[in-house]
């Protein structure tokens, strides 16, 4: 059976809620964690039709998640409409260090315009950074002259949760611990220890009960799809990336 396609995402939020999870977005979740909760979250890298559908089958399961958009490469006007009006939050997945080159009074600007845009659709109060792999500049530095809290957001999932408390598990490299391969998108989880490659071992983990109270998943929804075509051009495009990205990470270090 094929990985990463929306019917095996179905799937996993059949099993989440029978293993009796809640469900809050980030800002909820920062704001008042409940007891047994699993947080979806979704880059919006690419392809923002694969984020409508993602939203909509989640819909369908009265289930809310967080949805980062890019500016200006995922910000469809449309979709970030459609996807607000079915209650999922919608936060800016800014990389504004990154295009300015590194110089911190630019960006800074530049992220007050982009948060703007995406205000005009939902009152953004959580953001997160876009990785940007192939550049040495890392956006989170923004962060060491600038409080972010200072423009009316209340968290950024990679400055602002507890990864000891929490468990964060991402689909970066179409795997769910592609460790070697993931230069940006990962936390320090040195208190957990679970194999989790696939989405099915994700939901097997779920079904026996082996995870904690409280989970973070971040699913790209470009990484989904339910089409052979597209799903076979994905998976080996994503095979080279992680040739390519773990040959980069051995370089850094």
């Amino acid at each position: 059976m094929r990985d990463f396609t929306f019917k095996t995402y179905r799937k996993l939020l059949v099993q989440i809620l029978e293993s009796r999870y809640e469900f809050q977005t980030m800002e909820e979740f920062i704001m008042a964690p409940k007891e047994k909760v699993v947080v979806l979250r979704h880059d919006s890298d690419i392809w923002p039709k694969n984020d409508l559908q993602m939203a909509l089958i989640e819909n369908q399961s009265n289930v809310k998640s967080t949805y980062y958009f890019r500016v200006p490469e995922t910000f469809n006007e449309v979709i970030i409409q459609k996807i607000a009006s079915m209650s999922h939050e919608i936060g800016y997945h800014y990389e504004d260090l990154v295009r300015s080159k590194g110089n911190i009074d630019e960006s800074i600007n530049n992220f007050k315009i982009n948060l703007e845009r995406l205000r005009n659709f939902y009152p953004v109060k959580t953001i997160t950074r876009h990785g940007r792999p192939l550049s040495k500049i890392e956006s989170l530095d923004m962060w060491k002259t600038e409080d972010y809290k200072s423009h009316g957001i209340i968290a950024e999932p990679y400055l602002d949760v507890d990864y000891s408390k929490v468990l964060y598990l991402t689909d970066n490299g179409s795997k769910w611990n592609a460790s070697s391969s993931n230069i940006r998108d990962y936390t320090y989880n040195e208190h957990f220890n679970f194999n989790i490659e696939t989405t099915f071992d994700l939901i097997e983990a779920f079904k026996k009960n082996k995870l904690p109270n409280h989970i973070i998943l971040n699913a790209h929804p470009a990484r989904w799809n339910d089409k052979l075509i597209i799903w076979t051009y994905r998976y080996f495009l994503q095979k080279a990336k992680n040739v390519a990205k773990s040959l980069l990470k051995s370089v850094r270090k």
